[in-house]
């Protein structure tokens, strides 16, 4: 079996075990569930009740409602990528390329002869729908809960710019597909899922922050963070929706460094797990 026919076939395949595997949707699930709560949630309590919270942080009520307007949708949509839902897409990648060694699917299929850097591209490939269609499905949510806030509050709905819409997707899917590939990255050179999700988990949620606080102290450190993916990707949406000052922003949202250098960072983050997880498979034993 050539290596197109093999993607194409193992693309058709994992789509179907990933729509109908509970893990996927739950990872959805918890997505849009963060995204109601940090995105609108909290923010509307505090413009209803006018009491200052953490979501509010001293912002008027003006400034709270404008927030959730539909124009302000790509902002809101992107500022929860950078820590929750790139930690969701890790999980997720470490567990679809996990969970086939766990299960044996891999051993099986390379022992019937099937081509291996076409099995691997065609996993990666249903992966990466998979992130697609969450950003497809978390943009409509968001701006669905924009119009609720809207025409509840009697606002006048202006609707975003295409142009800063479609930005948005952009850096959302580097984002979301990085992470993910990361965990795929994870998952296949641990061969199984547990170990992988919990040092993905601790990487980019504790480690990568030590360093950085490392890094005020030492130099070396400090440049070493400008490279991490973290930074790279708080980074990149930092650089579309701004960071507040003082560091008491949305978590994850960087300025640490500018905006096309971080895309250049993550697009290479992206195309290294790729080949690696490939060289990785095409090179030892499965069994």
């Amino acid at each position: 079996m050539s290596t197109p026919t093999a993607t194409i076939a193992t693309t058709r395949a994992e789509l179907l075990r990933l729509r109908k595997w509970p893990a996927v949707w739950i990872t959805l699930g918890s997505w849009l569930a963060l995204s109601l709560m940090f995105g609108y949630l909290f923010t509307y309590l505090s413009y209803a009740s006018g009491d200052n919270t953490f979501a509010s942080e001293g912002a008027t009520k003006e400034s709270l409602l404008a927030e959730m307007m539909p124009v302000n949708v790509p902002d809101v949509f992107l500022q929860g990528m950078p820590m929750f839902g790139g930690a969701l897409m890790m999980v997720l990648g470490a567990i679809v390329a996990g969970n086939g060694y766990g299960w044996g699917t891999w051993k099986t299929i390379f022992s019937l002869g099937a081509q291996r850097t076409g099995a691997v591209l065609g996993s990666i490939a249903a992966l990466t729908c998979f992130v697609v269609a969450t950003l497809a499905v978390s943009l409509g949510f968001d701006l669905g809960l924009s119009l609720l806030v809207a025409t509840t509050e009697s606002q006048d709905v202006v609707l975003p710019a295409l142009g800063s819409t479609l930005e948005s997707l952009g850096v959302g899917f580097l984002v979301l597909e990085m992470w993910a590939l990361v965990g795929y990255l994870l998952g296949t050179v641990a061969r199984g899922p547990a170990l992988s999700v919990g040092l993905g988990l601790v990487w980019s949620l504790v480690v990568e922050n030590l360093l950085r606080g490392v890094g005020q102290l030492l130099d070396w450190v400090d440049a070493l963070t400008m490279v991490l993916p973290g930074t790279a990707a708080g980074s990149l949406v930092g650089s579309l929706v701004g960071v507040q000052e003082g560091g008491d922003g949305t978590p994850g949202v960087l300025d640490t460094v500018d905006g096309p250098q971080a895309a250049i960072t993550v697009a290479c983050y992206i195309v290294l797990a790729i080949v690696v997880s490939v060289v990785v498979v095409r090179r030892r034993d499965v069994a």
